[in-house]
């Protein structure tokens, strides 16, 4: 069974799409203490050290076929400040080069939102590229969205990055091809189901501005400062880790009993997790809605897994 070692793993949703693949996580890293809670809930047999990257020796962490790295969005994402490479967490990536060049795993998978191609004019993106290719490895990339490639009603587009070293790069690596949508929001919010009381707006200056721009029952509703935005055809919007940082920034529906949020479970399943994934009763509402945000769509992981899989088993 081909390993993995995952940097900046969150709560797992890298590591799982791997693990639905075939694949054996036999190392992890998050810095995040809440998300390394939801993470140990998860996957208690796995080997996760709590802790700064930086602050890790490469002589700590195991070799393995594939390096995979969910490395922070918000300083490329249009969503935030965008400051890149100035801020701390977008010169995170020169911690996975660090760590490519003492372990040069076989493969690096790296995920980040589409506007890491974008950002300062495509800089940011060539510093990225020719930081994998410095060590010998061929570079792939790909905007893929969550409803096309994972089966998921959900605007989700990111940037999936493939490098495969140089001595095995013949072996020729090739994205999954677009699938059809045939799972349905409505799937998966069940609006004749009274959900708990603390999912529900009830009165107040947002409660009025729900009620005076939610005119589609059907729809999924994103709040924004200046809008209440929502989707064509019932798609979720894309899901940010926003809803856990500030008020009344969970997505919004209207079911028979009233205004609500979307609850955590509907979260999860927007992003294709399965059903016996959770949270623990050790972190609050606003984490896991955070911890939502900032995953990945499983399904996507698990298709692009499985074709780096298949990579490697060829003679």
């Amino acid at each position: 069974m081909p390993s993995v070692c995952s940097l900046f793993s969150g709560i797992g949703g890298i590591d799982l799409g791997f693990i639905q693949a075939g694949f054996d996580i036999v190392w992890a890293n998050e810095m995040d203490a809440a998300a390394c809670r939801t993470y140990r809930h998860n996957f208690p047999n796995t080997n996760l050290i709590e802790g700064d990257i930086k602050r890790i020796a490469t002589s700590d962490i195991p070799d393995c076929d594939v390096l995979t790295a969910g490395f922070p969005c918000q300083p490329f994402s249009i969503a935030g400040l965008q400051k890149g490479f100035k801020d701390r967490d977008g010169n995170l990536f020169f911690e996975i080069t660090r760590i490519i060049d003492a372990k040069r795993p076989k493969v690096v998978f790296l995920e980040n939102v589409p506007n890491l191609m974008e950002h300062d004019n495509g800089k940011t993106f060539l510093v990225i590229f020719n930081g994998l290719a410095q060590f010998g490895y061929t570079v792939y990339y790909r905007v893929l969205a969550s409803n096309d490639y994972g089966n998921l009603p959900q605007i989700r587009k990111r940037i999936y990055i493939v490098a495969i070293r140089e001595d095995i790069s013949n072996r020729l690596y090739q994205y999954s091809e677009p699938m059809e949508l045939t799972l349905k929001s409505s799937d998966i919010i069940n609006r004749s189901v009274k959900q708990h009381d603390i999912y529900y707006y009830t009165e107040g200056k947002m409660y009025d501005r729900l009620v005076a721009h939610m005119k589609d029952r059907k729809a999924i509703y994103r709040i924004t400062d200046t809008e209440v935005r929502w989707t064509k055809n019932q798609m979720c919007p894309t899901l940010t880790a926003n809803m856990g940082t500030h008020k009344d920034r969970v997505h919004v529906v209207w079911d028979d009993y009233g205004i609500r949020k979307m609850t955590l479970r509907e979260g999860l399943d927007f992003q294709g997790f399965p059903k016996e994934f959770y949270f623990p009763n050790t972190i609050t509402i606003d984490d896991a809605y955070k911890q939502i945000g900032n995953t990945v769509s499983v399904p996507v992981i698990a298709r692009l897994a499985t074709k780096i899989k298949e990579m490697l088993m060829e003679e």
